[in-house]
């Protein structure tokens, strides 16, 4: 047995992420992305929960109700998504996830916005309620864009980062701490841009809307935790070419964002 010489920076673990040929990949890129688009809809509506008893004076911080919006108990799912590609597949391969929500939120935002401009048939009774709900303000286009591509980005380098250096353990770490930094960083984003056109008005709500909703969005990760971390250890086994990175101890697919 050779002993490590003193002084000596011990070797990172070996990392091993799955071929993104498998078939599970496709399916989780196909809801990653509809739950990206659905919450790009739904977080259009402002809403405020608990209004009629939830009151707190904190200095500045002034809380009547929870301020949120109406995609509050779906959106943290695309995180959950997006740890469980990155874990699993890489950054490489969130990458391209990211990018194909991005093309596909692109798309909706210019169907709705032709389908609004066309002329509305003199028995439809819809166009101006169509237009509220669908119509593309830049004002929240900029926001969900922007602040999806820095928090999706930010929570998957976060997390191989750390792979790298953990290998197969510390997964609870990982996930908090790439959820914390991403979805912060999203929700900040979003809620600056946005919160104008929502309607917010005072530096109260703002970041009653903002904290509000990075730690509501965080509490679920932690909540969900359990099943992510079933999920994961399933998806690892169901993919052959995981399976065969752990066994070769192959450190080629290792990936620095």
């Amino acid at each position: 047995m050779t002993s490590m010489t003193k002084g000596a920076v011990p070797p990172r673990p070996r990392v091993a992420f799955a071929d993104t040929s498998g078939r599970y990949f496709p399916m989780l890129v196909a809801l990653f992305v509809g739950v990206m688009l659905i919450s790009n809809i739904t977080g259009t509506k402002g809403v405020v929960l608990f209004d009629d008893w939830l009151h707190l004076d904190l200095g500045p911080f002034h809380l009547n109700g929870l301020v949120t919006d109406g995609a509050f108990y779906l959106f943290p799912l695309a995180y959950v998504l997006g740890d469980v590609i990155s874990e699993v597949y890489g950054f490489r391969a969130m990458r391209r996830t990211i990018f194909a929500g991005f093309a596909v939120l692109l798309l909706a935002s210019l169907c709705f916005w032709l389908t609004i401009e066309l002329p509305a048939a003199d028995f439809y009774e819809g166009q101006e309620a169509f237009r509220t709900v669908a119509g593309v303000v830049p004002q929240f286009l900029l926001a969900g864009l922007l602040g999806y591509l820095v928090g999706e980005f930010l929570n998957s380098i976060v997390l191989v980062k750390m792979k790298e250096r953990t290998g197969e353990r510390r997964l609870w770490a990982r996930l908090i701490s790439s959820t914390v930094v991403g979805e912060f960083a999203d929700t900040l984003v979003f809620c600056s841009i946005a919160a104008t056109a929502l309607g917010i008005s005072t530096w109260s709500d703002f970041w009653n809307y903002t904290i509000i909703g990075f730690v509501w969005k965080t509490l679920v990760e932690l909540v969900v935790m359990p099943v992510t971390y079933a999920f994961v250890g399933w998806l690892k086994r169901a993919e052959p070419s995981y399976q065969e990175a752990l066994r070769a101890g192959n450190d080629s697919v290792t990936e620095v964002p």
